[in-house]
């Protein structure tokens, strides 16, 4: 006999159009356990969840959990959405504010004998820690308390499939890793997928045994969050996941042996040596590189293993927080935005118009595809 985990298989393969603007497409599966669906505002994360749920009947397709069919056009199979067995946690908790912790997760356990109601309650409230919370309301409790009651009500129902819409916004990040850990010890012994949405990449990584990104209702990369966040290879990940020097480039030369490519910035005298990949001389390319991972040196460098170390002048400098937001010239056209700390900017008497160098290890140069539009 299928294990649970085995049988909670989510096949999903939709299409939606919304419009001429909007249509989703998006095939993939998902085993029991977090599969993070990332992406920016309006990519069609919650409109994919909504199909799912059975809230937005897709045009076409196929969705299944393990042997279990939820939509199948072609056989005009569409279960309801309250007959999926699916648990849905929204950014709005919805919970009602006239009843008590203990009867907002009753409220879908009408079925079950009171014995059983109750037992099912106590081992939820146990697990996320609000067991002493029974007897108020949702007004009476704090934010964290209120995302445990609503994740409560939504686990008490037993799902077989959870989806997970930004539930965690508005937490601070100490309540917010409290509850994700809550949520990883009640899914130890349930093995269900997890379809959890989010634009936080720090969530994705602490998360996500699996990254779908989605742009325009498609999913246009899938892997870890170490294949495809940390190493993006298209500009619009790039982009979502805080790569903030993003250029123009022509490769000059290609060597196979060291594993590098040479390239010039733009129309600036700026070269880059990046790593190999599929280009040859005289291809143009896209560089990507995190503020980050760019360092300032007031004296040229020496005896540096980063192969990039060229001269850039100053133009602003801010501070944001903890953070120093420099932003430096390399050419015409070539701009570089730098992040320090305010310390550092400090002792290294930063001001507009020094001209300083720039320190960039090759594997902090990542190529990524120009993005379609």
């Amino acid at each position: 006999m299928a294990t649970r985990a085995t049988s909670n298989l989510l096949s999903v393969r939709l299409r939606k159009n919304l419009g001429k603007d909007f249509s989703l497409d998006a095939q993939f599966e998902a085993g029991p356990g977090f599969t993070i669906l990332f992406g920016a505002s309006a990519a069609g994360k919650s409109t994919l969840l909504n199909c799912i749920a059975g809230l937005l009947q897709p045009d076409d397709g196929v969705l299944s959990i393990g042997s279990r069919t939820l939509f199948d056009d072609t056989h005009r199979i569409n279960v309801p959405a309250r007959d999926r067995s699916i648990g849905y946690l929204f950014q709005n908790l919805a919970l009602f504010p006239h009843l008590t912790v203990e009867e907002n997760i009753e409220y879908g356990l009408a079925k079950l004998a009171a014995p059983a109601r109750h037992d099912r309650v106590m081992s939820l409230v146990t697990t996320l820690g609000i067991s002493d919370r029974l007897n108020r309301r949702p007004s009476q409790l704090s934010g964290g308390e209120r995302q445990r009651v609503a994740l409560a009500r939504t686990l008490a129902t037993d799902p077989v499939l959870l989806l997970l819409d930004e539930p965690l916004t508005a937490l601070d990040n100490p309540t917010k890793s409290a509850l994700l850990n809550d949520l990883r010890a009640w899914n130890v012994s349930h093995q269900i997928p997890i379809l959890y949405v989010t634009h936080s990449v720090p969530e994705a990584f602490a998360l996500g045994e699996r990254v779908l990104v989605i742009d325009r209702g498609r999913i246009i990369a899938h892997g870890t969050p170490q294949e495809v966040l940390a190493a993006p290879s298209q500009e619009l990940i790039a982009n979502l996941t805080g790569f903030e020097n993003i250029f123009d480039a022509k490769v000059e030369s290609v060597n196979k042996q060291q594993g590098t490519m040479h390239c010039h910035l733009g129309k600036s005298a700026v070269g880059l040596e990046v790593p190999l990949a599929r280009y040859e001389s005289g291809d143009f390319v896209r560089v990507a590189i995190r503020a980050g991972d760019i360092m300032i040196a007031t004296a040229k460098p020496l005896g540096l293993s980063a192969r990039n170390i060229f001269k850039a002048q100053l133009v602003s400098m801010r501070i944001e927080g903890t953070t120093a937001i420099a932003n430096l010239s390399a050419g015409s056209d070539v701009y570089f935005e730098v992040h320090l700390t305010p310390s550092a900017g400090y002792e290294l008497q930063l001001e507009s118009g020094r001209e300083v160098w720039l320190v960039i290890k090759t594997y902090s140069c990542h190529l990524v595809s120009r993005d379609a539009t």
